[in-house]
């Protein structure tokens, strides 16, 4: 006869000082003077905020339950550590064969890169809100309190700089993520 676990997965969470919390509905919203990160939770998994504390609890207990809840509390940990001190990712614009220049339009929220490969019709990448993008020549910082908005910004301008129908040898232009959130490349 197999023994049946009646325990409950439990975790807690210390808010840090400036930073408040609330679940509404199926997020939970964390906010710290302008800035604001909602995360969308598992219905699997059962969220409060009591005082100072956010408490994380699942009914089950099975590796499902455990891998959710701790994946939950790292994203919370994720905006905790951005809301104090945001992430910053750096690219850097590499040009070989033909000088690439590159712009912001804040009224379109893009990245413009013109000349890229001496291609006539520029390049225009999204910049998701919540994302400050600053350039300084050929380098590229973005900065945002939200990790994954960041990243993902990040490798949108990677991506809209592909080479492709080239020989990548040959053609080694682009822009590439030098630096990001406990990664430096060399």
């Amino acid at each position: 006869m197999a023994i049946k676990k009646t325990e409950k997965l439990h975790e807690e969470l210390e808010i840090p000082e400036g930073i408040s919390a609330n679940v509404e509905g199926n997020e939970i919203v964390l906010k710290k003077d302008s800035k604001e990160i909602k995360r969308k939770l598992n219905n699997r998994i059962q969220v409060k905020v009591e005082g100072n504390k956010i408490l994380l609890n699942s009914k089950k207990v099975s590796k499902r339950e455990k891998k959710i809840l701790f994946t939950t509390k790292a994203h919370i940990k994720n905006a905790f550590e951005g809301l104090i001190k945001p992430f910053k990712y750096k690219l850097q614009a590499v040009s070989v064969h033909f000088p690439m220049t590159l712009e912001v339009d804040k009224g379109n929220n893009t990245l413009v890169v013109k000349n890229f490969l001496g291609e006539k019709k520029p390049r225009t990448i999204k910049i998701i809100q919540g994302v400050e993008i600053k350039l300084n020549k050929d380098l590229i910082e973005l900065e945002s309190a939200d990790i994954e908005k960041a990243g993902q910004v990040a490798a949108n301008i990677e991506k809209g700089s592909k080479i492709k129908s080239r020989d990548r040898r040959v053609f080694q232009d682009g822009i590439f993520i030098t630096e990001k959130p406990g990664v430096v490349f060399i």
